[in-house]
Parts: C-alpha cells; structure tokens; sequence
C-alpha cells in the first residue's frame, strides 16, 4: 500500500520462552483500585509518533474502548477493570468466574457486543480447568453499574473449546464480531498438542464461526466433510490476533514454532496446514517443510523467520496517521516492538517494525483514531501514541 519508513530498526531479541509468551509470568494480586496516571512521557529515537504513558496493570491482556471513551482492560489472573478515559481510576468489574491463569493462560480477550450502547453486552474469553484437562471458554454477560460499581450480569457460558488437555498453553481465545453483526469469530489454539489443528473433530488450532448466541455456524463445505459444525478454516497453530478490515475481510495473527509466525487472510474451509508445514521449526531443531513446498495448504501472507512473537492485532482505520489507513499493526512480544504490515486489498506485506523497549501484548485503536498499546508485565504500561 505505501513504502515503510526509512528508519533505522534496532536489533531484537530472540524468543526467550516457548513462542516469546510468558509461561511463568507472576500472578496478578486479585484486585486493582484507583492509582494515579504516569507521567507522560514523549518518545525520542526517530520512532513517527508520540507515547505517553496513561495507567499501568498488572499483566494485562486485553482491551476494548466504551462508546464514552472509558476503556475495559482484562489482567492475566482474572480481573475484569473498567479505567476512566484518563487512566486515574481503575473500578474491578464483579461477575468474572474463575480462571486457571497457569503458563499462558488467564483472562484473555474482551470485546463489545454490536449494539453495546443499547444491550450493554460484552463478550470476552478466559482458560479454565475441567474434565480431560484444560481449555478456552467463550462468555457473555451484561456490563451493569451502580454507583462507584460495576459488575456483568446474566454471565452465560457461550462456548467451550473440545476436547480438553493437559498444558498451560496455546489458548488463543481471540473474538472478532463479523460485518453482519450476526456472527463471531473464536480462536482455539492447539494447546501445543501439534495434531489437534488437523482434527476435523476437534476445536483446536481452528478459526471458528459462531451465532450470538454461541452456537456453531462454521462452514458448511467443511461441516459437510464431517468437521466439527463450527469450524471455519483449520490448520493453525496459536492465533493470537483477529480482525475485520472495512472490505470485510478477516486477518489473523499467529505465534509459529522456532520462527515461521504468521499474518493469514482467513478463508473459509482453507487448511493452513500446521503442524505439516510453517516457515519455521521445531524447537528441538527438528525441520518441517516450509509452505512452498505444500501448495495445497493455503500460504501466509506474510511470515517472520526469526520470531516476532506476535501478540494482538488491529486493523487501522483513523485518521491520527492516514498514511497508514487499512494497514495491520500488531504487538511483537520477544520482539519488544509494534510492527506495521502494509495491506493492499487481500495482498500484504512487511511494513514498519518500531522499537518499543517493552513486550507489547495488546494493540487497540481508540475513539479519536490514536493508537493504544498494552505492555506485558506486572507492572505493563497503557501507553498512547499520536501523530508528531
């Protein structure tokens, strides 16, 4: 779509963990209170854009904007925060069930159901413990407040990930309402368990399509094939961004093994062919075959050798930086850097990678089209970045 930035990269570290993803961060204390905003600071260094620091949290990992400007945050062992518009006041949000918040897992993503201005309906996602092992469950509730309080009422299980396993990791639970407003997209990671992504039965390392309500609505050509009905495209491994842009088209993010993470357009009944191929290897140095060398496996659009360690996703639609308008940007976690990829309708290729100094876990666009950014961490600063 446009020409990166001429801007001079610096180097960024290699993956320190499985996937670049913490796998022992410290447990988060169970509730926040009010706490003063950070001192903003502007950025230096040559990056196009201004930071300031607006709140800080405690391995956070998710967030979504209110139509006021008010923001919910999701923290990894399981607090639900609605923070003010400045950051100042940060008020726990009742009604959460309980999560299992081991290695990777915690209360991952939140987002506004269509309507939310009328419904109040907020969806979000957590990993929990149950019979055969663990896994990732999808929910719904009601986002009431009375006072200085606020809780999600009616909380209705939606979804539950199939089957269960044993491990701490490669949850995804990535949500992303469809243009039609009648559909969401759920993002089941493969739990580090490599065959369950080519499983017609299984839910793991899948997209999946379902109904408001939860139910499954995959694609009927793979359903029809005797897939599991709310499959939508397969064959990933763990996706950990998902987005719409305005044509309508769903891009996805995913972690690949010892390099090889990917961007993908998401397409119906596509196989994206983990665990037999990816542009990286396993982490014991064993090889796999790269895509090129399967044509029948739908390709990335772009890949990342060695990892970026990808974590959220946004399609960028403001006017704050219009030079980047229908570009993808995306949090890089080993890399501790943003990274711009430039879109051209269903093409894509490799824009911007900005130093940020920190693992960035969560990318959001806000109201007024500024760029928001969550880093990972206990002590994880909501930084803004606007135009210089």
């Amino acid at each position: 779509m446009r020409a990166p930035l001429a801007l001079s990269i610096a180097a960024v570290a290699l993956i320190a963990c499985s996937d670049g993803d913490s796998a022992s961060s410290p447990e988060p204390t169970p509730t926040q209170t009010a706490s003063p905003t950070p001192t903003p600071t502007a950025s230096t260094g040559g990056l196009p854009f201004n930071t300031a620091a607006v709140a800080t949290f405690d391995s956070p990992w998710a967030m979504t904007f209110l139509p006021d400007q008010r923001m919910l945050v999701t923290q990894k062992a399981g607090q639900l925060l609605l923070v003010s518009a400045d950051g100042r006041t940060k008020t726990p949000v009742g009604g959460i069930p309980s999560v299992d918040s081991a290695g990777q897992g915690g209360l991952m993503d939140v987002v506004l159901a269509p309507g939310f201005a009328q419904n109040k309906l907020v969806y979000f996602s957590a990993s929990v413990a149950g019979s055969g092992g663990k896994g990732v469950v999808l929910w719904r509730g009601r986002l009431a407040e009375s006072g200085s309080t606020a809780r999600l009422e009616n909380v209705t299980e939606l979804f539950r990930a199939t089957p269960f396993v044993s491990g701490d990791g490669h949850y995804s639970g990535r949500i992303a309402f469809a243009p039609d407003g009648q559909h969401l997209f759920f993002t089941n990671g493969e739990r580090q368990k490599f065959d369950p992504a080519q499983d017609p039965k299984a839910t793991l390392g899948k997209v999946l399509r379902l109904t408001l309500d939860g139910k499954p609505a995959g694609d009927p050509g793979l359903t029809a094939k005797g897939f599991h009905p709310a499959v939508w495209s397969y064959g990933h491994r763990n996706l950990l961004g998902l987005a719409f842009d305005p044509a309508g088209n769903l891009w996805e993010q995913e972690m690949g093994p010892k390099g090889g993470d990917e961007v993908n357009l998401v397409l119906p009944g596509r196989n994206y062919g983990y665990p037999i191929v990816s542009d990286g290897d396993h982490y014991d140095g064993r090889d796999i075959p790269d895509h090129k060398t399967r044509p029948e496996f739908e390709a990335p659009k772009v890949s990342w050798n060695p990892s970026i360690s990808p974590g959220g996703l946004i399609v960028y639609t403001g006017d704050v930086f219009p030079q980047w308008k229908g570009d993808l940007f995306i949090g890089g976690l080993s890399s501790q850097a943003l990274i711009r990829v430039d879109v051209n309708g269903t093409s894509a290729t490799k824009g911007d990678q900005f130093p940020m100094g920190q693992r960035i876990r969560e990318v959001e666009q806000g109201p007024d089209g500024a760029i928001w950014v969550l880093e990972d961490g206990s002590q994880g600063r909501l930084l803004k970045l606007t135009a210089k």
